[in-house]
């Protein structure tokens, strides 16, 4: 390989090196608070199987009697799918328990741990 060559393919490899550091810096989830889980009684909004990562919207009604919307993310549909999750796992309308890690800043979302239909299914990390 001549002396011009590898200057090249090192200024590729250092960029990319570069590149890779923000692309995992995106998928911090730091914002989620792994130490507490909440139990949310609620109705499927959307499933949204997108990359790269989904997300489950559920309505809740709070202790006023107000429906609020909690946004809740989960894994890669690749990584959902290969555990059996698909599209139609979460119909809309349906009543589910769900348990999610929440936000640190008290926002209506979090981090999907796992959800029980009102048939007794499970999906997800249930206890």
């Amino acid at each position: 390989m001549s002396r011009k060559s590898l200057v090249v393919l090192s200024g590729i490899v250092g960029g990319l090196t570069l590149c890779c550091g923000a692309a995992l810096a995106h998928h911090s989830d730091a914002m989620f608070d792994h130490d507490s889980t909440l139990e949310l009684t609620g109705t499927v909004k959307q499933f949204q199987f997108t990359n790269p990562h989904t997300w489950l919207q559920v309505v809740v009604k709070d202790e006023s009697g107000k429906e609020v919307e909690w946004s809740l993310e989960w894994g890669s549909p690749n990584q959902l799918g290969r555990q059996g999750i698909r599209p139609s796992t979460f119909v809309v309308g349906a009543e589910v328990v769900v348990h999610a890690n929440p936000m640190r800043d008290g926002s209506p979302g979090g981090a999907f741990v796992g959800a029980k239909f009102a048939d007794g299914k499970t999906v997800g990390r249930w206890n």
